[in-house]
Order: C-alpha cells, then sequence, then structure tokens
C-alpha cells in the first residue's frame, strides 16, 4: 500500500503553552516546536491538508502549502482550539505534540497577602506571591469531543526506558490515543534522541532523532488512516 494522506486533514498542535502573569510577565517551558515543524513538512510530502496549533515562542513550519497557521496562548485557549476544530470540522487525526502547562495561575498577592488587582504589569519594586492551580489534562478530552479522530500522544519522561515505555502505554489507555510518541527530556536540548512509537497492542519501534520519527509516525498514520 502507497504511504499517501491525500484528502486527510491532519490537527498538530506544537511548541509550549504560556500562563500570563500579566500583560508582560507568564511561565512556559521549554519545548521549542522542532518535532512540530518535522511533523508538519512530512505530513505535506504526503499530500494532507494540515492545521497547525503553534505556541507562542515556538518555531513555525516555513512551507504554508495546505497549512493553516493559528497560535495558541495557555492550555485552556490551546484546548478551546482543538475542540472547535474536532468538532466543526472533518478531522482525521490529531497529533498532541504540543507541551501542556501543568499549572496556571490561581491568585497573585502582595507580600502582605492582599489580592494584587492590577491588570497591566505588576509591579517590580516587591515581588508577588503567586498562588496556582492544576491545569487541565486536554489529551484524554479530545476522543469525548469526537470519538472518531485517531489521537497521537506524547509521553516526555525523565526515565530509564523501560520506565518511559511503561508511563507511555499507561497514558495511551487514559486518553484512548491510538498512538503514543514517548521519548528522555533530553530531547528538550537536542534532535538525536531517540523515540518510542508505541501503537494500542503495546508494540513498539525506536527512531533515532526527532526528523526520523516524524517521518515514521506520517508513514504509521498513513497506514493507519488507509486501513
Amino acid at each position: 500500500m502507497a504511504v499517501d494522506l491525500t484528502g486527510k486533514t491532519i490537527l498538530i498542535t506544537s511548541g509550549g503553552t504560556l500562563e500570563k502573569w500579566d500583560k508582560v510577565r507568564g511561565h512556559t517551558n521549554m519545548a521549542t516546536g522542532t518535532m512540530g515543524t518535522y511533523l508538519a513538512e512530512e505530513a505535506q510530502k504526503l499530500g494532507a491538508t494540515i492545521i497547525y496549533l503553534n505556541g507562542y515562542f515556538a518555531k513555525k513550519p516555513t512551507n504554508d502549502d495546505n497549512l493553516l497557521l493559528i497560535t495558541f496562548e495557555g492550555i485552556e485557549d490551546l484546548g478551546e482550539k482543538i475542540k472547535h476544530f474536532v468538532t466543526t470540522q472533518s478531522i482525521d487525526a490529531v497529533i498532541m505534540a504540543a507541551a501542556g502547562s501543568d499549572w496556571l495561575v490561581d491568585e497573585i498577592l502582595d507580600q502582605q497577602g492582599q489580592p494584587v488587582l492590577e491588570a497591566g504589569k505588576l509591579s517590580s519594586d516587591e515581588p508577588p506571591i503567586i498562588k496556582f492551580k492544576k491545569a487541565p489534562k486536554i489529551l484524554p478530552q479530545i476522543k469525548t469531543w469526537n470519538a472518531d479522530v485517531t489521537l497521537v500522544g506524547f509521553k516526555l519522561e525523565d526515565a530509564t526506558n523501560e520506565e518511559l515505555v511503561a508511563r507511555a502505554k499507561k497514558r495511551m489507555d487514559t486518553s484512548k490515543a491510538s498512538f503514543m510518541v514517548a521519548n528522555q527530556s533530553g530531547s528538550l536540548y537536542t534532535t538525536d534522541v531517540d523515540h518510542y512509537i508505541i501503537n494500542e497492542q503495546g508494540d513498539y519501534e525506536i527512531f533515532a532523532g526527532k526528523r526520523a520519527a516524524a517521518k515514521g509516525l506520517m508513514a504509521t498514520l498513513a497506514t493507519h488512516l488507509n486501513h
């Protein structure tokens, strides 16, 4: 069977979320968006139409052929955008390569414990006290929004390879993903770290580096979607 994604629409999320404290400050993570750009390139080669949700500071694809680029900010914004597309358009697969925030700002206090009500820029005269709350997990919600979409999740861990694969399989079960891409935290600093692509049966294939993994994942998706 030819490796082809012509006529398929793939939604790719890429980069890190940005949780704002005020209009000029916030917290994010070290995701660069490199993997997302590689995924978009490989999907374009196979003829797919791409909806690309890009983190505020992340790299962007250089080729916009058959690609709709939309920027997201925080994890809640990302979730709303994914939900919009999977419930209003015909999406064949969602690849959740974006790195979501684990914490949201709950409350900002001054040093006396009083709420800071400034709407613009926090004063730099004294450090604020910032209280956080747990951020929502987007991946497990996607199949509740569209049960028919093929879901691909990512799992980044600082663990042994055996632990990495085990945790990725657990996330696959809880999110009802068809595939999971697992890699070590060292991938934040280099493109050469091994990536494990795991299927629903728990079998996996190892790819050397992000570019090889992107090509392998798109070939896997093409076979799956054309089955």
